[in-house]
């Protein structure tokens, strides 16, 4: 898909981000590892605190990485000043996770002044374990 503007300096600052700030993003120890013109990857790593009593990862720990790319995925390529936020989306889980790594992949397949919609794939060390669609409203500034 073709954009019509692309922010380096806002792609850079997301690729650069700590991974241990506030709030859930820090908790989860979320970080940015690729990020591009509608596509950003983004990783974390399975802890204990994480698991439920079962030994599984929580699926809201997948909901809430889904949840950030899919919204963060769309800074690069939205008006400086405009805010990405979600407003709806859906997760299939297809296969339990107990450790490793989970690797997010969000890519943007619908973009206009108002909307994007986002399609996310997570994978667990190689395989896929869910997918995710979502919609996100694009807030301008006002001027």
């Amino acid at each position: 898909m073709d954009f019509p503007q692309y922010n380096e300096k806002v792609a850079a600052g997301l690729e650069n981000a700590p991974s241990d700030g506030p709030g859930i993003i820090g908790y989860l120890g979320i970080r940015h590892t690729e990020v591009g013109a509608g596509v950003l990857r983004a990783e974390l790593e399975v802890r204990d605190e994480l698991l439920t009593p079962f030994g599984n990862l929580h699926g809201g720990v997948i909901a809430a990485l889904c949840d950030h790319v899919l919204g963060t995925v769309c800074y690069p390529v939205i008006p400086k000043g405009a805010w990405a936020a979600t407003t709806e989306f859906k997760l299939n889980y297809l296969a339990p996770v107990t450790t490793g790594t989970l690797a997010a992949t969000a890519n943007v397949v619908s973009l206009t002044k108002s909307t994007a919609v986002v399609r996310i794939d997570v994978v667990n060390d190689g395989r896929l374990v869910c997918t995710a669609q979502g919609t996100v409203l694009i807030k301008l500034p006002k001027s």
